[in-house]
């Protein structure tokens, strides 16, 4: 196989799952803000005195999990909107730090790797 039909045969590959991985994120962040509005809700109903309140610490504890979930899901969605930038400039697949390649294997398992695994570990 020609070397630039095999390179546009694995961006396209790459831009699929990226794309899916988006639509995925993009899901989890929606249905992560709908249960924030839910817990939101929970706690303007509930006790303010948290302390004394046994639901108080459990009201906190979940706003807390979700804000969380919700900030590593934008990271995701992030990470997956850069990689399709770099697909689109042509420098998807190299290291951001050593400038060389990102082995197909840790691209596989994280399309949106910016570094080879080397400066990954280190």
């Amino acid at each position: 196989m020609d070397g630039r039909r095999q390179d546009f045969n694995e961006a396209a590959s790459a831009r699929e799952r990226l794309n899916g991985d988006r639509i995925d994120a993009q899901r989890l962040i929606a249905a992560l803000s709908a249960d924030w509005d839910g817990v939101v809700e929970a706690s303007a109903q509930a006790n303010s005195d948290d302390e004394h309140d046994p639901e108080g610490a459990t009201i906190a504890f979940e706003r807390a999990r979700v804000q969380a979930s919700l900030t590593r899901a934008r990271a995701q969605l992030a990470d997956i909107e850069d990689a399709l930038r770099r697909l689109d400039i042509g420098t998807y697949g190299t290291c951001e730090q050593c400038g060389g390649p990102i082995a197909p294997d840790r691209l596989a398992a994280r399309p949106a790797a910016r570094t080879c695994f080397r400066c990954a570990s280190t």
